[in-house]
């Protein structure tokens, strides 16, 4: 779920630096006003994704049915881990929070488990996760009346979690070296090359991988990709052009057109062409932003 929770109407963007160590990509806090309900798209990425919400609960489903029903997740604090498909968000009339991208390799010194333990349902409650006293900082964040305090408020506590954690939060060297290539290779290198340069077989690699991620370094990869490609559109509707989606596949390293047609289809169940459209207002409005930095 790496799109930022943004509105067409009216909204607020407010991007901070992310706090030294590289545990938490990007920060972003948005507040919208919209002229009613709307659902919104949460896209895959190769971040977690950590939402304090500054008003009521964030409401998401795995399908558009699902967030309109009674089956909807709803938490004040959403974790989320890496998925392969689109979360559906419920954006009601007003919402406002924080939300963090936040290192997959970080999920053990800052949430206190690996991040594959979050690749079962879309979102976990941030409470159950981080304890009682996240439950007490959104609390507090609430009660700030500035983005510049609210950031500085969370970045501390999140300090305090990464240093509390100490080695209990080490991930083996192979997988962080492993991450760090399929990020420099923009997620085009191959698995064969990739097992090679960290001296594990192949099926070795991706069983650690999976067991600490979630996903396997295949599945990381597209990820990655997409990232890339969906900033590259992005920026370019940003700057009032049209996207050339067959010179983005190549730069990306997509074997092809189709193939990064076929990737757009299962991370935003839409063709590029339909979700830029869609989310057309939104990039224009600063919500996407320019995307983050892969590289931990």
């Amino acid at each position: 779920m790496g799109s930022s929770v943004t509105g067409p109407a009216s909204g607020e963007f407010v991007r901070a630096a992310p706090p030294p160590g590289g545990t938490v990509v990007s920060a972003v806090g948005y507040r919208r006003q919209g002229s009613g309900t709307a659902l919104h798209r949460g896209l895959p990425s190769p971040y977690l994704t950590l939402i304090f919400s500054l008003d009521g609960p964030v409401v998401t489903g795995r399908t558009p049915g699902e967030a309109t029903g009674p089956d909807a997740a709803r938490t004040d604090i959403v974790v989320g881990g890496l998925h392969q498909s689109p979360a559906y968000v419920v954006q009601p009339e007003h919402e406002s929070g924080i939300q963090l991208a936040v290192h997959p390799l970080a999920a053990r010194a800052l949430l206190g488990l690996p991040a594959a333990e979050l690749a079962g349902p879309m979102v976990v409650e941030g409470a159950d996760v981080l304890g009682r006293i996240a439950a007490d900082v959104r609390e507090r964040l609430c009660e700030l009346d500035s983005w510049e305090g609210r950031f500085a408020l969370l970045n501390a506590y999140l300090a305090r979690r990464t240093a509390a954690a100490g080695r209990t939060g080490a991930v083996r060297p192979e997988i962080t070296e492993a991450w760090s290539w399929l990020a420099r290779h923009r997620g085009a290198g191959t698995l064969r090359g990739l097992s090679a340069h960290v001296a594990l077989s192949e099926r070795r690699l991706s069983a650690l991988f999976r067991a600490e991620t979630g996903v396997t370094p295949k599945q990381a990869a597209r990820l990655m990709r997409f990232q890339h490609a969906k900033t590259a559109a992005v920026r370019a509707v940003a700057a009032g052009a049209r996207p050339d989606l067959a010179g983005i596949a190549a730069d990306c390293g997509y074997y092809d057109h189709s193939h990064l047609v076929r990737d757009f289809r299962q991370y935003t169940d839409a063709s590029p062409t339909a979700w830029l459209a869609e989310e057309c207002r939104n990039i224009q409005a600063g919500a996407h932003g320019g995307g983050e930095d892969l590289d931990p």
